[in-house]
């Protein structure tokens, strides 16, 4: 059994959000690292150590959903990114960067999820979950 709770970060515009994803994390057993979204773009927390990411697609920022996935591939490269989205698909721009996404207002389905893209990436690389069609670099 695992002594500490696996991290997830939480990438979000709004304060209350990451308050509410980080409550329903606690509960299921999970360490929340929130990542508030301000207008030029997030502000990641210094741990390194991230089992795995949740990020909103609307974020009030000058920089894109994509934009910022691609900069926590960067800095999070082993962490899957689950898209908390409003719509039924996944979007095409940030869909290489991801693992996954779940229709906001879903949370048992987000914390499914989260659970098995934990437990696989004991086991798999982040490659594994991501393979971007276009690099990072050429969306700065």
């Amino acid at each position: 059994m695992r002594s500490t709770p696996h991290k997830v970060l939480v990438v979000d515009d709004d304060p209350f959000h990451l308050e509410i994803y980080g409550l329903l994390l606690k509960q299921a057993g999970y360490e929340p690292v929130p990542a508030l979204v301000r207008f030029t773009g997030p502000d990641f927390p210094a741990d390194p150590h991230i089992n795995a990411i949740i990020l909103d697609s609307r974020l009030n920022s000058k920089k894109s959903s994509s934009e910022i996935a691609c900069q926590i591939r960067r800095r999070y490269p082993h962490a899957p990114i689950v898209l908390l989205s409003d719509v039924q698909w996944l979007p095409t721009d940030i869909a290489p960067y991801v693992a996954d996404f779940v229709q906001r207002g879903e949370p048992g389905e987000l914390l499914g999820k989260i659970s098995a893209l934990v437990r696989q990436s004991s086991f798999q690389s982040a490659a594994n979950y991501a393979r971007p069609l276009v690099p990072c670099t050429a969306i700065q």
